[in-house]
């Protein structure tokens, strides 16, 4: 008890009041979830909310809204200081390395909104800890999901195509003709296409993700190659 009443005194205080209006928050809900946005009507765990501050983080950062419903309903929270405190704990402690995100509060006569920015980060990938391992989630359009091995990958290589060269062979034509006909690809199929193990398999594509030319993005738990539109 004393250590989460420890932590609860360093890392509470934080939250500012919102400037936004109402019509400025119902503009925001209005555009529903999204790869950027995230409604809850409450913050149930640390280890929950963590899912989505890390997903956020891994990718292009987003905002969190408390106290909304998954139909926008604005239904508010009755005291925003336990909601301040797992997201603190969520942030700072859930996450690895932790997140810094920015609180603020939208008040709706008795009860609070919170409304969470969450940044990319730099250092990637974002961790939850978890009792036997670590997991990367990722936001895909408006959910938060587990990051495969390869786009951890990715995300540790920091999707930077600075030094990044790739040999344009027979794989990478077979691979590029596929593309051009069905518009994606999983390392299982592409390592079935190239005759090749799917750890060289994947090695070849995440090169391509880091050099600009592929885009990577997950499905059903599943990783799946595109072109980039950046090299469109």
């Amino acid at each position: 008890m004393k250590n989460e009443l420890d932590f609860y005194l360093q890392h509470t205080g934080s939250v500012e009041v919102s400037s936004m209006t109402r019509q400025d928050l119902k503009n925001l809900i209005a555009t529903g979830e999204s790869s950027f946005l995230e409604f809850k009507h409450r913050v149930s765990s640390p280890e929950k909310i963590a899912r989505e501050i890390a997903a956020f983080a891994n990718t292009k950062g987003g905002t969190i809204l408390i106290g909304v419903s998954d139909n926008g309903d604005l239904t508010g929270v009755e005291s925003y200081m336990e909601e301040e405190f797992w997201l603190s704990q969520a942030a700072h402690d859930v996450c690895t390395p932790r997140v810094e995100i920015k609180i603020e509060l939208f008040n709706k006569g008795n009860r609070d909104i919170l409304i969470v920015t969450v940044p990319e980060v730099e250092e990637k990938p974002v961790y939850l800890k978890g009792k036997k391992q670590r997991t990367v989630y990722v936001r895909q359009e408006d959910e938060s999901v587990v990051a495969s091995d390869e786009f951890v990958e990715v995300l540790k290589r920091g999707g930077s195509d600075e030094g990044v060269t790739f040999e344009y062979g027979e794989k990478e034509q077979l691979l590029f003709r596929f593309l051009n006909e069905y518009g994606d690809i999983t390392v299982k199929r592409f390592s079935i296409i190239i005759n090749a193990t799917t750890y060289r398999a994947a090695q070849i594509l995440v090169n391509l993700v880091s050099a600009g030319i592929l885009d990577l993005y997950e499905k059903d738990g599943v990783a799946h190659y595109t072109f980039s539109k950046k090299s469109a």
